[in-house]
């Protein structure tokens, strides 16, 4: 069995450390980064839960494009939350990404989040 593995980043979406890629591309897999709630400048976007939840699926976006998928081709999510009470709000958000056939789901609750933001977002989707 043949492996293959392409590093994917795009200015669209926040910088990544250097310590990590934005995404790799993997026998027929797009493997996304954690996304924090960032602007393409690097800043944490203010406002609420909501705010920065819809960033995040913003940048996960843009990264699966720059990948050759998209939203629609994810299949699995996870969601950390720096407090659960912020579930119900950061629900409302994501539900107004996703058609009928959602990707599979986790979500927990974590003790701090980089940058001390609230929620980090990461993704496994269909190239």
């Amino acid at each position: 069995m043949s492996f293959s593995r392409q590093a994917v980043n795009t200015e669209v979406a926040p910088p990544p450390q250097p310590f990590y890629n934005q995404a790799l591309v993997a026998n027929g897999f797009v493997f996304c980064s954690g996304q924090l709630p960032k602007d393409s400048t690097g800043n944490i976007v203010s406002g609420t839960v909501q705010d920065r939840a819809n960033q995040c699926i913003k940048n996960l976006k843009a990264v699966l494009e720059s990948a050759g998928s998209s939203l629609e081709k994810m299949v699995e999510v996870n969601v950390f939350l720096a407090d659960m009470e912020d579930f119900e709000k950061m629900n409302e958000t994501y539900l107004k990404w996703f058609s009928e056939i959602k990707p599979v789901r986790t979500c927990l609750a974590v003790k701090s989040i980089p940058e001390y933001t609230d929620v980090e977002m990461k993704c496994i989707a269909l190239l």
